[in-house]
């Protein structure tokens, strides 16, 4: 395809990964971020090996090993000690492991890679799209373009997605989280993914993600589930009583959160269920979050952000036009995407609600589960993103690159 115009729209990980894919295939890219400054938003997140493949095709996997933590298990138990989830990566190939990271780290070296020819516009929120012309505008009135194409990287509350007219489904999930980065400190499990559950109405999780450039402290990500009603409340109730809760729920991940005195420490996430048919229109296509939001129960947000973009600059290898490209794109990108949603959803319920009922299911049912012969199979690909559609096949690791090399 010829050299195109092309404007992103948010600089969170999709649009950072397309500006740099697509910049370095020679097209004319500018980014349009709304925050006043560029920084990372949100506090950790796990890597899996389509993730991390897409690092390697940006020439950015040393750096991320470098700063991020190999995952090697996610485990998953009551307060009592009883097993819920034990998965390996080894149980699906000795060369697959998860990377936990910072948010920071990976802003860091994708913002680091990023040529300087390719300007980042801060301060510029999009509130317009005119996908026909390929203009955009933002909330000062200021028009930009016509671009060849624009690339909607806006996240979970994307304002571009409407402009498609393809939006199929758009709910807030009731339930959140509360987050913050703690020192790893001497925690007894720095390559395991760990969470406690007290039914589907508790959940605290801590994720080994290591440093971040300018920071060589090794950190985990903390979690804490909560209703997004409750937040207010959680807050006026001060920290004194939640913390004697974490005290009796997990012992040992107590003194992690010794020098949280504050509860503007922790940040509140919310989540969407966003289900879009189709994700362009004329110039204007969708990535990321802002193409398809859902639950972060199976943990794929960033590894689905870095496949759209890599996904995308190949559609714009392979076809002539752009209307080719883009629903080339889609296609590749759609039976991935759809069966990640579908047990996104179906899985947020046993994990995030009041239903004690299904939760006692879950205790009793879902290690067993995975167990059966051919149990482990089938659930274990979908929680490591290594699932193999045809969109995104895996298979042997290259020689040397000690990860699943991408076919196709």
């Amino acid at each position: 395809m010829r050299k195109l115009d092309i404007a992103v729209i948010g600089y969170g990980t999709a649009g950072q990964a397309a500006a740099l894919l697509l910049a370095a295939d020679g097209h004319r890219v500018q980014v349009f971020e709304r925050a006043p400054a560029l920084g990372p938003v949100g506090a950790g997140f796990l890597l899996q090996p389509t993730g991390l493949q897409v690092l390697w095709e940006l020439g950015l996997l040393a750096s991320a090993l470098r700063h991020g933590r190999i995952v090697r298990r996610l485990y998953g138990e009551t307060p009592c000690g009883r097993a819920v989830m034990d998965m390996r990566y080894a149980d699906l190939s000795a060369a697959l492991y998860g990377l936990g990271m910072q948010r920071g780290a990976l802003f860091s070296l994708l913002a680091g890679a990023l040529p300087a020819t390719v300007p980042v516009h801060c301060g510029k929120r999009i509130v317009d799209i005119d996908s026909k012309a390929g203009r955009i505008t933002d909330e000062n009135g200021a028009r930009h373009g016509s671009f060849d194409l624009v690339v909607a990287a806006d996240g979970a509350a994307s304002l571009s997605r409407v402009r498609t007219g393809g939006m199929r489904r758009d709910t807030p999930y009731p339930w959140g989280a509360l987050w913050c980065l703690l020192p790893q400190a001497d925690w007894p499990w720095p390559d395991e993914l760990r969470q406690r559950y007290v039914a589907a109405r508790k959940m605290i999780g801590l994720l080994p993600v290591g440093t971040r450039p300018g920071d060589d402290t090794p950190r985990l990500s903390f979690f804490w589930s909560l209703p997004a009603s409750d937040f207010d409340a959680w807050r006026q109730q001060g920290l004194p009583a939640w913390l004697q809760e974490i005290e009796s729920l997990w012992p040992q991940a107590r003194p992690l959160l010794r020098d949280v005195d504050d509860g503007a420490l922790l940040a509140r996430a919310q989540y969407r269920d966003t289900v879009m048919h189709p994700w362009h229109r004329d110039r204007l296509v969708l990535i990321g979050d802002a193409a398809h939001a859902m639950s972060p129960q199976l943990g794929q947000g960033v590894n689905m952000a870095l496949m759209d973009a890599l996904a995308l600059r190949d559609a714009l290898r392979a076809e002539t036009a752009i209307a080719g490209a883009l629903a080339r794109y889609q296609r590749g990108r759609a039976a991935h995407v759809r069966i990640y949603q579908f047990w996104s959803r179906w899985l947020t319920p046993l994990f995030q609600s009041d239903c004690d009922a299904i939760a006692m299911l879950r205790d009793l049912g879902l290690l067993p589960l995975g167990r059966l012969p051919g149990g482990r199979g089938h659930t274990w690909p979908h929680a490591a993103g290594a699932q193999r559609y045809p969109a995104w096949p895996v298979r042997a690791p290259a020689a040397g690159s000690g990860f699943p090399a991408r076919t196709g």
